[in-house]
């Protein structure tokens, strides 16, 4: 299985106090690497773990990949965000909706139904996605 990173899974994955923590375990066992990624991610889940050094490692190993230019891609981003202005979008599901766009054979694994059943890529393809039941 080919994975799109958000946050949630990668906070589940590597906490494992986190209530999501088995369902991200075994997605991950089931996943082909590198994972991709994007930066902002990388930042939000390092914050929410209060630790950088797991995802760092993670990075180096290539087990995760983080591949959004976030200049390159600034103005598909902005789009995005204007797309989704009303619902306050972050710059994280931003990144992710992108990396759907450009990566169409990967579902995004996300531990937030809600958002990624109203995001869509390229304005109305639904984004594949994998989340906790």
């Amino acid at each position: 299985m080919k994975l799109i990173a958000d946050t949630g899974l990668l906070v589940a994955w590597l906490n494992r106090g986190d209530a999501h923590h088995t369902w991200a375990r075994n997605l991950i066992t089931a996943a082909e690497f590198p994972i991709l990624t994007s930066e902002p991610v990388l930042t939000e889940a390092a914050w929410h773990l209060r630790n950088a050094e797991k995802l760092l490692e993670l990075v180096t190993a290539d087990v995760l990949r983080p591949c959004l230019e976030c200049r390159q891609e600034g103005a598909a981003l902005w789009a995005l965000g204007r797309r989704y202005g009303d619902g306050q979008p972050d710059f994280c599901d931003l990144s992710v909706v992108r990396l759907s766009e450009l990566f169409p054979q990967h579902e995004v694994a996300t531990v937030d139904r809600g958002d990624f059943t109203v995001y869509r890529s390229f304005g109305d393809e639904i984004i594949p996605f994998v989340c906790p039941e």
